[in-house]
């Protein structure tokens, strides 16, 4: 029997364990994860209404061979009286977007179904709930070390591990911000706080919003000041009409500036016409992964440098309660926005925070101080900082390397994962937030569903 071990139980390792289930053929299947359900992981444990997708039901399906698979189930689940609260959304179904609680339900409802159908012809998955700590690589398998000191051997290992987000992230360089932080997502803490007192965040992307619904579910009223270094907001989520997919047509475009130069282009011409700005970007989407790809280390490099923060403020867009929320505090100017870079804690007062601050453009730094602080940096995808035991282990051996620009792991295009010397693993695979280096865009759940579909098959064909 085919033994696969899947490192992570969240979006990623689920939707690989669905799709191993599917497929033909006797093979067992473990997936490593420390909470007590599989499909939630970091994204999807959630529990606040007010926590939602910052994509619509259209955009979030599971199923990479149905992008109608998630409203089909939301339909249905609505109609049997599940998540009444979406009356509050007086939108079509598709167009709905639904607390990432119940995006978990979902996830471990088709993973239900995988069940059944792997029973078929002897295929199994179990959840083991011990932390993987490291790992060992030969010719004939992989063999994991647990933190209960046992050890489990099987044919090949899936990094799974999902995302790191970095308010939730031990890291080995610590500026001390996090043990001094409110968990962004963490509304019965935020209870306990002053109601009226000011709130300290770093960090103005998606993390913040959900830090403000926190704050707002959790009767804060008080001021809420936050730091960035551009000052960028994310951009809401409209639903523009669909638009011609102008890089399909005109492959010459390749490198970032070209593309950058062309997107401009297309969406003044959208505006020009009346249209949504936000239709031409949505095309770019699907062509992200090439592009990356063919880019040279040096284009790379100024996209991430120059480019993008302004790609994830118009890309990575707010979900509309959400936003509706926000730019209505910013209008009664309890929210404010400072473009400022965060240089360290500073001694506070009164059971007060404190934290050093630089204005952006300017020499000296300054303290600032609140009733509270909130890590919305986003997510740690340099495993180089990351304090886990497991991606300790394997970089200190050079199982895995640093992927380009050190975002997550480097791998083969398959997914295989590459050694200190460069060497593609026929044993040691990765999918999702860790291949970020790889793809870009890593995360999302298209993304991730499309990398489970291949890899399941590149498993299920390889020989134990």
């Amino acid at each position: 029997m085919n033994d696969i071990l899947i490192i992570g139980g969240g979006l990623s390792g689920t939707l690989l364990a669905a799709q191993l289930l599917r497929l033909p053929g006797q093979r067992r299947v473990r997936v490593f994860e420390t909470r007590a359900e599989l499909g939630r992981g970091e994204a999807y444990s959630a529990t606040e209404l007010g926590h939602t997708l910052n994509g619509n039901a259209a955009r979030m399906s599971v199923d990479p061979d149905n992008p109608d698979d998630l409203t089909q189930w939301l339909t249905a689940h609505i109609a049997a009286g599940g998540w009444p609260e979406s009356d509050a959304q007086p939108v079509p179904v598709a167009e709905l977007f639904p607390p990432r609680g119940l995006f978990g339900v979902y996830v471990q409802q088709r993973l239900a179904e995988a069940r059944q159908v792997g029973q078929a012809h002897g295929a199994t998955v179990e959840h083991v709930r011990v932390e993987v700590v490291d790992l060992q690589v030969d010719a004939t398998g992989v063999r994991l070390s647990l933190a209960d000191g046992s050890q489990v051997r099987g044919s090949q290992a899936v990094l799974a591990t999902g995302m790191f987000p970095a308010a939730r992230t031990r890291q080995r360089q610590s500026s001390g911000l996090n043990a001094a932080a409110v968990d962004p997502w963490d509304v019965q803490a935020m209870r306990g706080l002053d109601p009226q007192g000011r709130v300290l965040i770093i960090g103005s992307g998606l993390t913040m919003v959900d830090a403000v619904v926190s704050l707002d579910q959790a009767g804060h009223r008080g001021p809420i000041q936050v730091y960035s270094r551009h000052g960028l907001l994310p951009h809401v989520r409209r639903q523009p009409p669909t638009w011609p997919d102008f890089l399909a047509a005109d492959l010459s475009l390749r490198s970032p500036l070209q593309v950058w130069r062309a997107l401009r282009g297309q969406c003044r011409q959208a505006m020009a016409a009346g249209i949504d700005w936000q239709a031409p970007l949505d095309t770019v989407r699907a062509h992200i992964g090439r592009l990356w790809s063919q880019a040279s280390e040096r284009e790379k490099r100024q996209f991430v440098r120059h480019a993008r923060p302004w790609w994830e403020s118009h890309h990575h867009r707010s979900p509309p309660p959400s936003d509706a929320l926000l730019q209505r505090l910013l209008a009664e100017g309890r929210v404010t926005i400072a473009a400022a870079s965060l240089l360290g804690m500073a001694p506070a007062e009164n059971g007060q925070v404190g934290i050093r601050v630089r204005d952006r453009g300017q020499a000296r730094e300054r303290v600032d101080t609140g009733v509270a602080l909130i890590n919305s940096t986003g997510i740690e995808y340099d495993w180089r900082r990351v304090d886990r035991p497991l991606p300790r282990q394997l970089l200190a051996r050079g199982l895995i390397r640093p992927g380009p620009l050190a975002l997550g792991i480097a791998a083969a295009a398959n997914g295989a994962v590459e050694n200190r010397e460069g060497r593609a693993s026929p044993r040691l695979f990765a999918m999702g937030p860790p291949l970020r280096g790889l793809w870009w865009e890593s995360t999302a759940v298209t993304d991730v569903a499309a990398q489970a579909k291949a890899l399941a098959l590149t498993l299920a064909g390889a020989r134990g």
